[in-house]
């Protein structure tokens, strides 16, 4: 038996490596560049930065700042037309994930026109065509776009979050400058480098886990518990470079392996209320890993975990002891970063919880959960979120 492995062509890691950017398009023939980036970051005067390599190699682009938080389909349809009419030859995405999954979608609805519904680019893809090139400067350390196959969109007739899994829209240069990361205000900060650790932690226990993937997973997980906290609170520059690394390295390895239940329910209460993406997986990760952990193997692999972690003792835990020191630990991360937040406090209703399950029961990341799951089990786990 195989196993298959898809990265990204090229990436560039430090404090000022946007630097790489006009060379790199200069190098592959790029005339005009289709430039994406969401309103608070031009606001901030964080794409800014960015436009000044452009300009200073004289690369003419147009710049589509018209993003929600969580994207949605007219948000992307908006950006094919404007990429159009730009008659761009490539796309240059700046911003968190928000920004480089609309990113996704535009670079691959030009070379795939077929799929302009975009409904149709949910769960597996079997596009044809690679998108139109695409190159990701992410300012969040947190969703990993920038190596991944992965893009998600907001259906916001039917409220649901759209998991479009397609090999043609993985960017073929990655730039992750830690200087547009240090520019996070903290609770931003927090909420992305807690879905970075809910993407290794999921990456680590999935049905699919392998040799490489657990390399990754392991490093990121390791990387974010030294290093989340003085990040987000410390505005430490190393800290903030290391999470850069652990955010890439995680989605490295669930972009091969998916994820698990903790996302599938955070879709739907991003779809449904428009909840952040990251503090949705925060609030869902301690609940959903004492679930998974009444598994046997699973709780084996949090073992695993807790001995790099700085709990070399669970190697003698049993396995109860095991899962409430694991929950516990990510409980107490969350709290040293400001997160501590019920899914209520975002407008989770008692109403919804059924409307809720059902929707969970048909997200694309379910299947990779290392326990099987019911609609009555995600009653209840929502439930117990509250």
């Amino acid at each position: 038996m195989s196993t298959k492995f898809v990265l990204n062509e090229t990436s560039y890691f430090g404090q000022g490596a946007r630097e790489n950017l006009a060379g790199e398009i200069l190098k592959r023939g790029f005339k005009k560049i289709f430039l994406v980036s969401d309103k608070s970051l031009v606001e901030a005067g964080v794409t800014r930065k960015v436009e000044e390599e452009l300009k200073k190699a004289n690369i003419a682009y147009d710049l589509y700042s018209k993003i929600k938080p969580n994207p949605t389909i007219g948000n992307v349809l908006d950006g094919v037309k404007a990429c159009r009419r730009a008659k761009a030859d490539a796309i240059v995405s700046v911003g968190g994930g928000s920004s480089m999954d609309t990113a996704k979608g535009i670079s691959i609805i030009m070379t795939n026109p077929d799929r302009a519904d975009v409904r149709s680019l949910n769960g597996l893809s079997n596009t044809k065509n690679k998108g139109l090139p695409l190159i990701c400067l992410p300012t969040t350390a947190g969703t990993a776009s920038e190596v991944t196959i992965n893009y998600v969109i907001t259906d916001e007739e039917r409220k649901i979050k759209m998991v479009c899994v397609d090999p043609n829209d993985i960017p073929i240069l990655a730039i992750v400058d830690t200087e547009l990361m240090a520019s996070m205000p903290k609770g931003l900060a927090a909420a992305t480098g807690l879905d970075a650790l809910t993407h290794a932690v999921e990456g680590y226990i999935t049905k699919a886990h392998n040799l490489m993937s657990d390399m990754f997973h392991m490093q990121a997980i390791k990387l974010i518990f030294a290093n989340l906290t003085k990040a987000v609170n410390d505005k430490d520059p190393n800290a903030i470079e290391m999470m850069g690394y652990a955010q890439y390295i995680a989605g490295m390895g669930f972009s091969n392996v998916g994820l698990g239940i903790v996302h599938s329910m955070a879709h739907q209460l991003g779809a449904v209320y428009d909840t952040p993406h990251g503090i949705a997986n925060a609030m869902l990760l301690p609940t959903v890993m004492r679930f998974n952990g009444e598994d046997p193997a699973t709780a084996q692999r949090f073992r695993e975990i807790l001995c790099e972690i700085g709990r070399p003792d669970a190697a003698n835990l049993n396995d109860q002891d095991v899962i409430n020191t694991f929950v516990w630990m990510i409980s107490e991360l969350s709290k040293s970063v400001g997160v501590t937040q019920k899914i209520s406090d975002y407008g989770a209703r008692e109403e919804d919880i059924e409307m809720l399950a059902e929707k969970a029961m048909e997200d694309p990341c379910k299947p990779g959960n290392p326990r099987d799951v019911t609609k009555e089990d995600f009653i209840r786990l929502y439930r117990q979120a509250m």
